[in-house]
């Protein structure tokens, strides 16, 4: 089939969201200017860089068309939590869901045990195996149809990480004991039990650095490319004296 969008695609649901899958879940945690902690999910999050690290959720506005309680928090304050939303609390995920009024805590509603952040003044979810600690840096509003067309693109900086040392398998965020939950279409969910490995072909180190998101790497190859142009430097000047002395 073959639609544009804007039209009637003539199917009973709507197949967009369906399409682009899976979805990592955003699970932000922020605290209003007045200490009431928020907790919700957003389908449309992803990681941007890895040094530093940074963040971004997207979040759709309410039906009477206003920014949602997560995007307010983490502008008015300046910081928001990210929890990895796994199998074992699908549910809790699942209610945290709701729109609330901005006075009650969804901590409270999902009956999820808090921890406070170490660097940030955030709760986080304290029976989720991974864990961000976020500095806000930007809010981009994206126009849509009304109401719930526009949406508040919200970019962070990754201050702080935590992993259970439970779900690590030599050095490694092990998917098995992690069990991510990745959003759908329509209602469904998955759960990524399984993986598969794959590398890029030839030698290219570097290549394979990005890929793995290694800061350590990335920070040697810079050093190195700063001591092979001092190298250079040297050399270069080195030639230019040999050549003035030849002159005189």
């Amino acid at each position: 089939m073959f639609y544009e969008t804007g039209t009637d695609h003539g199917l009973p649901y709507d197949p967009f969201k369906a399409c682009v899958v899976p979805r990592p879940i955003g699970w932000i945690s922020t605290r209003s200017a007045t200490g009431i902690d928020n907790l919700a999910p957003y389908s449309q999050f992803t990681n941007l860089s890895f040094d530093p690290p940074y963040v971004m959720f997207s979040s759709n506005r309410t039906p009477e068309g206003k920014r949602k309680d997560t995007v307010v928090n983490a502008e008015s304050t300046g910081f928001f939590g990210w929890n990895l939303a796994t199998y074992k609390l699908r549910e809790e995920v699942n209610i945290t869901a709701q729109q609330l009024d901005p006075s009650e805590d969804e901590f409270t509603q999902a009956k999820l045990e808090k921890e406070e952040a170490k660097k940030i003044p955030v709760s986080l979810v304290k029976e989720s195996p991974v864990r961000f600690e976020c500095a806000f840096d930007r809010v981009i509003e994206l126009p849509g149809n009304p109401p719930m067309g526009t949406v508040d693109i919200v970019f962070g900086k990754v201050l702080a990480i935590h992993i259970d040392d439970q779900v690590l398998t030599d050095g490694k965020i092990d998917i098995k004991k992690t069990e991510p939950i990745a959003r759908l279409g329509y209602y469904e969910y998955a759960c990524i039990r399984e993986t598969f490995e794959m590398k890029i072909p030839g030698t290219n180190k570097a290549l394979l650095d990005g890929l793995e998101g290694s800061s350590k790497a990335n920070r040697s190859l810079e050093k190195e490319r700063g001591e092979q142009e001092v190298k250079g430097q040297l050399k270069r000047a080195q030639s230019a004296g040999a050549g003035e002395e030849l002159n005189a």
